[in-house]
């Protein structure tokens, strides 16, 4: 991921999670047509860009000017995108059974009107049947005219599953066309990054073949190993120190060693860095603290450590990197690594590095005090927002604060509609849906979109504020998932997880005669994996005073149960971020003394906060309310077991046995 940031926004709002971004400044002034309509006081163009125009990124002018236009008449690509994807989709059984037989007989406008009345706003468990029926063999015409070729795997959960979304050949020629305008927006801000390479760690994830035989994998793993990036044209902009075989190794320890080794003996071509999240880039720092002698063996030798990286392909690329021995550069890398102190290793490291390619939005934005810590001053740049349903829109401003990143979303990649919310207490309650041109600067909304891929009127779960508008476009600030409480990486536990989970272990207490009478949580990312952190106020405390050894032994080993348990009880995300991928830390559950959570609350009123509205929350932020409780822990435990964890689909040498999927609907 690559590019993006702003200076002038018209509103302030939380970060996003949903997203691949990055950063940069503009000097470019920006319209803010009247609230009422933007779009009405555009003249009506005599030709609108094409629904995936021609860009190349290595013509800034053109490609600045592309999204000039596309911005302009927002609306009126907005009501062709609709009348495309109908006119296209309009015989599947999906808005046939919406729309009648007849859909496909419809004009244009008759249709479009007929869609907004008639579809339904929905979420995924209403599309599901659909989706996992094409998953089981059925036809694409299910939802789509277009062949589904994969199906890409949310991060968001279902059922305790990942949600799987429908994705046709055509969809990676949108993505790249917003790749590429990633370069051209970058180099707006940021001179020179034709002169010389950027080293964003970037990691392939397991793949599963559905029954039917499709794949399906996460969506930055699909367009890694589509030809869009192994077969990229050769670019100053897109000249990586990591080979592809490198990125594309499936084991990640040795994709990450590869990746770290290349870039060490790359040192001094590097001009950015990144990956696609915060938390991967700081794994990366970590593993980069354990690892760093051998990394200089290697390059002080000139080799690459075959017991570290055994695939014979990702091993031979990495030998033409490393081929020479360099015993100075080895010893200046050493010099670094040894320092008393990390902070601002990044840029010790790298010294020519620009800036920080990272998404710090949403549930990401926890990170941004030890990337700014690593980073000795970086700028970090989120560039783009897009998601497993669909990539939205790009960062016209990315050398902007974390906290002032706001992303343009383009007209041309879905169908956009926004559900007006307001949160009254603690309920969230839903408005008015209007188009994207008609949304107010301020406000929150729920994205929806209808994409070419065959979601019609899907909620995405995105709140997003509206900040401004560039030309008839509005900008969007990410303020959050809807009823998600914890992330630490790619894992979304809400409320409800979390409830079910907490439900479930606190039953093991009955061995120390205790109850669980409060708890809370928040996502511990001080270390690197971060990890959950739950306190629990017991009655009557469990936890021996008197000195027992025996006791305080039993006490740990039922309490290291409960944080097991919690973990077993918390989706199928979470748990393979654990198990396999080991981007979150074991669970911890600290116990806390009486009448921590009375502090709790009191902390709360007197922030405002009613005496008789007061409820717990399941899920704390702030500082000083973390510091509460803290000041009264008793007691830590952490897990002891790895959760279980396999994936949803299994398929054995006689074909496929469709484990965890519905049959096929009559």
């Amino acid at each position: 991921m690559d590019l993006t940031m702003s200076t002038t926004t018209t509103s302030t709002s939380p970060a996003p999670d949903h997203d691949l971004g990055h950063h940069l400044p503009s000097s470019t002034s920006f319209v803010i047509p009247p609230a009422s309509s933007p779009a009405a006081a555009m003249p009506p163009p005599s030709a609108l860009p094409p629904t995936i125009p021609a860009c190349d990124p290595h013509d800034g002018p053109a490609s600045l000017q592309l999204i000039e236009d596309l911005t302009t008449h927002a609306g009126a690509i907005q009501r062709r995108v609709l009348r495309e994807i109908l006119a296209m989709n309009a015989g599947t059984d999906y808005v046939r059974g919406f729309l009648g037989a007849d859909a496909e007989a419809r004009g244009a406008d008759e249709l479009a009107a007929a869609f907004k009345e008639r579809v339904p706003l929905v979420e995924y468990e209403d599309v599901k049947p659909y989706i996992e029926r094409i998953a089981n063999g059925a036809p694409s015409s299910l939802i789509s005219s277009k062949t589904i070729t994969e199906l890409l795997t949310s991060s968001g959960t279902s059922g305790g599953q990942p949600k799987l979304m429908p994705s046709t050949e055509e969809e990676l020629d949108r993505k790249t066309f917003l790749y590429n305008l990633l370069i051209p927006v970058m180099n707006k801000y940021v001179a020179g990054l034709d002169e010389g390479r950027c080293m964003y760690l970037l990691f392939v994830k397991p793949e599963i073949t559905t029954p039917s035989g499709l794949v399906a994998r996460p969506v930055l793993t699909s367009y890694y190993k589509s030809r869009h990036f192994r077969e990229r044209p050769d670019s100053p902009y897109t000249r990586y120190t990591s080979p592809n075989e490198a990125i594309l190794c499936p084991d990640s320890a040795q994709s990450m060693y590869a990746q770290l080794l290349c870039g060490l003996a790359r040192r001094g071509e590097v001009l950015r860095v990144g990956a696609v999240f915060a938390s991967a880039f700081l794994r990366a720092v970590k593993f980069l603290e354990g690892h760093w002698r051998a990394l200089c063996d290697d390059i002080r030798a000139g080799r690459v450590d075959g017991s570290r990286v055994t695939d014979p392909a990702c091993r031979e690329a990495v030998a033409r990197v490393v081929a020479r021995p360099d015993p100075a550069l080895a010893d200046a890398i050493a010099a670094e690594c040894a320092a008393a102190s990390w902070r601002g290793i990044v840029r010790r490291l790298w010294p020519r590095t620009k800036y920080i390619d990272v998404i710090v939005t949403g549930s990401m934005a926890q990170y941004i005090p030890l990337l700014e810590f690593y980073g000795g001053g970086l700028p970090l740049v989120s560039t783009m927002y897009a998601s497993s349903e669909c990539f939205f829109g790009i960062n016209l401003r990315p050398l902007d604060r974390p906290e002032d990143v706001a992303y343009t979303l383009l007209p041309n990649m879905c169908y956009y509609e926004f559900v007006k919310v307001k949160k009254d207490g603690e309920e969230v309650r839903d408005g008015k849906v209007v188009d994207l041109v008609d949304v107010e600067i301020g406000g929150h909304y729920e994205l929806v979109v209808t994409t070419f891929t065959g979601l019609y009127r899907y909620r995405v779960g995105d709140i997003l504020q509206v900040s401004g508008f560039h030309n008839a476009a509005p900008q969007f600030r990410f303020v959050h998932r809807r009823n998600v409480v914890l992330s630490v990486d790619t894992d979304k536990t809400s409320e409800d997880d979390l409830l079910r989970a907490v439900t479930a272990a606190k039953r093991l207490l009955a061995p120390l005669g205790a109850i669980l009478s409060e708890y809370t949580a928040y996502a511990d990312t001080a270390s690197i994996p971060g990890h959950y952190v739950l306190f629990w106020e017991l009655t009557p405390p469990p936890l021996p005073a008197s000195g027992d050894g025996d006791a305080e032994a039993a006490a740990a080993r039922v309490m290291a149960a409960c944080c097991a348990e919690v973990e077993a009880g918390l989706d199928a995300v979470y748990r393979r971020c654990r198990s396999r991928d080991r981007s979150v830390g074991p669970l911890e559950i600290r116990v806390v003394n009486p009448g921590a959570f009375d502090a709790l609350m009191d902390l709360c009123v007197s922030h405002g906060s009613s005496v008789n509205q007061y409820k717990t929350p399941r899920c704390i932020k702030h500082p000083d309310a973390i510091a509460v409780l803290e000041a009264r822990v008793v007691g830590r435990f952490f897990s002891d077991a790895v959760p279980h964890w396999e994936p949803p689909f299994q398929v054995d040498a006689a074909g496929a046995d469709g484990a965890g999927v519905t049959p096929p609907l009559a």
